[in-house]
């Protein structure tokens, strides 16, 4: 992986995208991309950015990402692409008409000989130009330009926008399936009201980063990776009516037969399932007793 604008001596088949969430349409491209570059006997390259471009365009736009950079350069790198290359999306990137990135950038920059895009990928200023147009620029400099169709899983053509809307709606198996892997938030471990002490259910209060999208709210079976181990547990993303009026959304983490304090560490959430509707009940001991039903119902 590089972050800095350095020419690529190899000649490269690449592909170039956000790649939010690296899921089956995405791995689909980029085995396409290795495919293609292992038969010409080049490097296969992903060209991707390190924030969303809309975020240059406007600074006030609050992405809800499947991936943060991290992740997302974690999942690129285990794709079986030979190299990962960052790219930051600036302004001036924003300007370039489409014949200039592919002069600019892909061609005197990445060395690429064959282009691989998806079938919706636009690139230049505003989008401008379109499929036909990139094929026109690219023999001017040897760069042969292909589209890939849409990749359909039964019905549905998988796309980032299609796996967010499941995980708002908390179709957690669907949104897992589209990804390729089960969906996850990491965070840190904040000190809460211990209330869940009270009633036998201890949990561990998640700060997330904002940027990431967090499913609906509701009950889940989940995994939990602390420490470098895993453990079977509950997650309850929402507003604690039982408890609270406050109206401050909080996700907290059950973590089963565990009790080590973990205060201020990082934990990974590895979603399974949506149980449950979060709803008010009368008392904090009617309240334990469905958490109790809901531990019993989860089968790992």
């Amino acid at each position: 992986m590089k972050k800095n604008h350095q020419h690529i001596n190899n000649k490269v088949v690449a592909t170039i995208g956000f790649f939010d969430g690296v899921h089956l349409g995405h791995r689909f491209l980029l085995n396409r991309v290795c495919e293609n570059a292992a038969k010409r006997g080049l490097t296969s390259l992903a060209i991707t950015f390190d924030t969303h471009p809309r975020v240059a365009l406007n600074a006030d736009f609050q992405p809800k990402l499947l991936t943060l950079f991290p992740e997302k350069m974690e999942l690129l790198q285990n794709t079986g692409i030979d190299s990962v290359e960052v790219l930051p999306f600036t302004k001036t990137l924003s300007e370039m008409s489409a014949a200039e990135f592919l002069e600019k950038i892909l061609y005197h920059i990445y060395n690429v000989k064959k282009l691989i895009i998806g079938h919706d990928h636009r690139f230049g200023h505003n989008r401008a130009e379109d499929f036909e147009d990139y094929k026109r620029y690219g023999e001017k400099f040897g760069i042969e330009i292909e589209q890939t169709p849409p990749f359909i899983d039964g019905d549905v053509t998988v796309s980032s926008s299609i796996i967010r809307r499941l995980l708002e709606n908390g179709d957690i198996a669907a949104a897992n399936h589209f990804l390729g892997y089960p969906y996850a938030l990491s965070g840190r471990i904040v000190r809460g009201n211990q209330i869940g002490r009270t009633i036998g259910f201890p949990t561990a209060n998640v700060a997330v980063n904002p940027l990431k999208l967090v499913p609906k709210t509701g009950i889940y079976a989940i995994k939990i990776e602390v420490r470098g181990n895993v453990y079977n547990g509950m997650l309850n993303i929402g507003y604690r009516p039982t408890i609270s009026a406050e109206n401050q959304l909080s996700i907290e983490a059950n973590i089963f037969d565990f009790s080590e304090d973990i205060y201020g560490e990082n934990i990974k959430i590895i979603f399974l399932q949506r149980i449950r509707d979060e709803r008010k009940f009368d008392s904090l001991g009617e309240l334990a007793r469905q958490i109790e039903i809901d531990k019993r119902s989860i089968a790992f």
